[in-house]
């Protein structure tokens, strides 16, 4: 193994773990969204409601989360954040009201996700790698999240079957409190100190100034509107269409055990190929999925498919879109950068979670979602075509 390697391969497994657990648990929430509402007698949109709002809360946290991190080091985010998870887990298994649902999943949770998810830990990552390897290193990192999740749904579905959906939660917070031993294995590796450094206010105003940044934040934002939508509601929506419990947890298995083949050749071919043209490609293969899907006779084996499909191409975005980032803007403020993008990712989840149980409360059914997804994927290739992966002429004059 190069040398390289050999000294990040510590940073690399501490990083894949702590993403293993923190997106493994979070893609299994929409398990909890059958039980609890019949328990309570809540209709869809309150529960999906408080994921929806998870999601914003843990968009607007995670640039404030990546400048800490950037700044101060990512280990000592990552303990926070761990603790404000854990802590609202405990909390979600214990409401009984629309208000402490939100309370709990909504806010704790998203702003523990925003310590111990992509843009934080990716940045460690990328800092950690040189750059001609830094887009399969964080391929590598974002494929254990789907490994987790793989894991994860699996094992929360068990965990509601045996102890019920609230003693479930209170396992899940125990998982999730691991996060905080393991970040010791997480270390910033120290930048070289430029003539001029950039502050924070300088990094922002570059960044905001490029088009191909504001490109790349748009596009994203579709990713998070569609994975947050089929992972709250498809498993209701299968159990609509008279399918049993079971195929919908697997469907959701299935995303992440191909997500994890889907994720690493994305960031091994982003090391080899334009990542822009790879997300537009990509993006435009979700359309087609989505839309075969919806439009073909729906059986297990159909919906099997889909998550197999699905699951190739579900975070195969995060290392191209952080890849893209990095290439323009360096690794100083990764964190933070891919924070901003990040947030209009969890807008577009906010939206996708919180639509979908509107639209079924209202309508009866989940079919404007999906058109709507379709053409989001078309709009995201479009957005994403004209980008240019070339570094800012700050970063070209020092040669870096």
């Amino acid at each position: 193994m190069h040398s390289v390697w050999r000294k990040s391969i510590w940073i690399l497994l501490g990083a894949s773990l702590i993403l293993a657990l923190s997106l493994g648990i979070r893609h299994g929430f929409g398990l909890f969204l059958a039980p609890m509402s019949a328990d309570f007698g809540w209709g869809r949109e309150v529960f999906a409601f408080a994921i929806a709002l998870q999601n914003l809360i843990w968009g607007l946290a995670q640039p404030f989360a990546g400048a800490v991190a950037d700044r101060f080091g990512a280990r000592r985010t990552v303990i926070v954040g761990g603790v404000l998870y854990a802590l609202g887990l405990l909390c979600m298994a214990l409401a009984d009201s629309p208000w402490s649902l939100s309370l709990s999943a909504g806010l704790l949770i998203g702003i523990g996700l925003s310590g111990t998810s992509f843009s934080v830990i990716l940045g460690v990552v990328g800092r950690a790698v040189p750059a001609q390897n830094r887009s399969m290193a964080m391929g590598i990192a974002a494929a254990a999240g789907s490994f987790g999740q793989f894991i994860m749904l699996p094992g929360s579905l068990g965990l509601i079957a045996w102890l019920g959906w609230s003693a479930a939660l209170l396992a899940l917070g125990l998982l999730v409190a691991l996060i905080v031993p393991l970040a010791s294995m997480i270390k910033d590796v120290p930048l070289p100190v430029l003539a001029g450094e950039q502050t924070l206010a300088e990094a922002l105003r570059e960044a905001c100034a490029h088009r191909g940044f504001w490109l790349l934040a748009l596009g994203f934002f579709v990713c998070g509107f569609q994975v947050v939508f089929i992972g709250v509601h498809l498993p209701a929506y299968l159990v609509d269409q008279h399918l049993p419990a079971l195929v919908g947890t697997t469907v959701l298995a299935l995303v992440g055990l191909f997500n994890i083949f889907g994720t690493y050749i994305a960031g091994w071919l982003g090391g080899r190929m334009s990542k822009p043209r790879l997300l537009t490609a990509l993006y435009l293969a979700r359309a087609v999925v989505i839309t075969v899907f919806i439009m073909a006779p729906l059986t297990v084996w159909s919906a099997y498919a889909f998550g197999i499909s699905m699951g190739l191409l579900w975070l195969s975005t995060v290392p191209l879109t952080n890849g893209t980032v990095a290439t323009l803007f360096g690794v100083r403020n990764l964190s933070m950068l891919g924070g901003i993008v990040f947030l209009f990712h969890q807008l577009g989840a906010f939206l996708g979670g919180w639509l979908g149980g509107y639209v079924y409360d209202h309508t009866g059914n989940y079919d404007l979602v999906w058109q709507i997804s379709i053409l989001l994927s078309l709009l995201a290739a479009a957005l994403n075509w004209p980008v240019r992966e070339q570094p800012v002429a700050r970063l070209r004059t020092a040669g870096i």
